[in-house]
This record gives C-alpha cells, sequence and structure tokens, in this order.
C-alpha cells in the first residue's frame, strides 16, 4: 500500500470530508458518505459497488491494517492522525479508529431490475425513517441473500453513517435504488414482473403457506402506520402469526422472519 501520510493538525484541509461528522449527517454530504469502523470498510472495498476517496485511521492501529490497506483502490490516500486529531476533526471521541470517506454510487430502479438473476427476491421498503431499522434490514437482506433493496421517497438514507453501522456494511454491498412513491414502486415492480407481496397484521394469507414465485418483493412499511391501503390493494397481503393479544413485530425483525421463510429449503448464496 502506499504510505500512510501523517497529519497533526486538525483543521488540515485533507481531513475536510471528516470535519464534524455528527452535524454533517444531518444536513447531507452532497454524494458522500462516512464509513466506519474496520468491518465496514471491509466491506466497502471488498464490495468495490462505492468509490472510496479516502480513509483516515488513528496511527496507533496502521500497522495492523495494513493487511487491509493494501486492498484500498489505487489513489485512495490514507491519512494517520493521533487519537486526539482525530476526535477534534470529528467532532466527538471515535473509539473505532477507522474511517473511510465514499461516494455514493447507485443505479436507478429499471438499471437494478435489468441484472436481477432468473429467481430474484428484492425487499421494498416504504416509510422507513429510523435508521436502526433500516440498518437492522439491510443487514438482514444480506444474511438471507436478497438481491436487492428498493426504496420508496419515504425512507431514510441507508449510506447515513449509523445506518452503514447497524447494518455491519451490508448497505455498502447490497444493491438498493429508490423508486418514488410507494404505490408507484409496487406498480413498477408489477410491470417487471414480481410477484408483489406486502406485510401486514391483517394480511389474507399466513406467512407459512406463501410459496416464492420466480421473482418475489416482500414490501415492509413503518412501524405504526404500516403499508398505504393504495399499497395492499395491489398485492397478496401476508400475515405472521402471533400469540393472540399481540400483532405487530418490529421491522426488521419482522424481516428476518419472513426472509428465512422465503429461502427455507432453497440454496444460499455464499453462505453455508
Amino acid at each position: 500500500m502506499t504510505a500512510a501520510i501523517a497529519i497533526e493538525d486538525p483543521d488540515d484541509p485533507r481531513l475536510a470530508d471528516y470535519r464534524e461528522v455528527r452535524e454533517r449527517d444531518l444536513v447531507g454530504r452532497r454524494g458522500g458518505f462516512i464509513a466506519e469502523g474496520v468491518v465496514v470498510l471491509e466491506k466497502l472495498i471488498a464490495a468495490g459497488r462505492h468509490p472510496i476517496g479516502s480513509v483516515l485511521v488513528a496511527d496507533k492501529r496502521v500497522a495492523a491494517l495494513e493487511p487491509l490497506l493494501a486492498r484500498l483502490p489505487p489513489g485512495a490516500p490514507v491519512y494517520a492522525a493521533s487519537q486526539a486529531v482525530m476526535d477534534a476533526v470529528v467532532g466527538f471521541s471515535i473509539h473505532r479508529g477507522v474511517l473511510a470517506a465514499g461516494t455514493r454510487a447507485e443505479p436507478d430502479l429499471e438499471t437494478l431490475l435489468a441484472v436481477l438473476p432468473a429467481r430474484a427476491l428484492v425487499l421494498g421498503l416504504v416509510g422507513i425513517a429510523n435508521h436502526d431499522n433500516m440498518g437492522g434490514l439491510f443487514r438482514n437482506a444480506a444474511a438471507f441473500g436478497a438481491d436487492a433493496v428498493l426504496l420508496d421517497d419515504g425512507c431514510c438514507d441507508p449510506l447515513y453513517r449509523k445506518a452503514i453501522r447497524v447494518s455491519v456494511g451490508a448497505a455498502l454491498t447490497t444493491p438498493f435504488a429508490r423508486g418514488g412513491e410507494a404505490a408507484a414502486l409496487a406498480a413498477r415492480l408489477q410491470a417487471a414482473g414480481f410477484s408483489v407481496v406486502a406485510l401486514s397484521p391483517k394480511g389474507e394469507t399466513d406467512l407459512a403457506d406463501l410459496v416464492p414465485a420466480a421473482h418475489t418483493a416482500i414490501l415492509f412499511g413503518a412501524e405504526g402506520p404500516g403499508l398505504p391501503d393504495a399499497v395492499l390493494a395491489c398485492a397478496r397481503t401476508v400475515r405472521i402469526e402471533m400469540a393472540g393479544g399481540f400483532d405487530s413485530l418490529n421491522v426488521a425483525t419482522a424481516s428476518g422472519i419472513v426472509l428465512h421463510h422465503m429461502v427455507a429449503g432453497t440454496p444460499r448464496r455464499g453462505g453455508s
């Protein structure tokens, strides 16, 4: 790898991407994102989906991370700074000691759908505004081999730093695209030949009776409001049976149950 560049001044302009991370998380990064932690950086490098601009590492960790840093694409500089300098730059104690600045590269919906395999399973997310839930949904999608995640206009950003971290990097490895307003997203999936399944406590079909089609899209709504009536009206509605008096689960938990059912008995891509 190229030798790490030592940084001693928190105001060094080369660290502009990392300055005041939390505040910039809130206002957006104009096409960029920050990945945090060794595991997340490993997945960012391995996936190769998003260009990496640079990496900022605590100087005491550079030697141990050399094998990983050697896998960075040519031209991506590695900056090394003391813990005190890193903390001053990012605006809080960055105990993981590893940050990467990336540039998002997202396909449009039609482009993504066109490259899916002959048998495809995708998640459609509607109104997921909580970054912890978004990260959990992507983590489950990756764990059970979903081919893509599709988001409506009401969803939060999967490349928000916390969502990436909760997903354990899966938001950087699982293809995703935005598909417009919720009902329009469902309609576009149907037009592309997908069997559209919508999760609802009042679903007409028990999950245990659901048989995956060659192309299946499973739609999940936000906790509380759930999926809009217009979406439920054009999809096959499915419920997860629960004990009496309880009818809802955390959306990430529900996605794990559904995805496990969908892939049970079928070969898992990349799993064992």
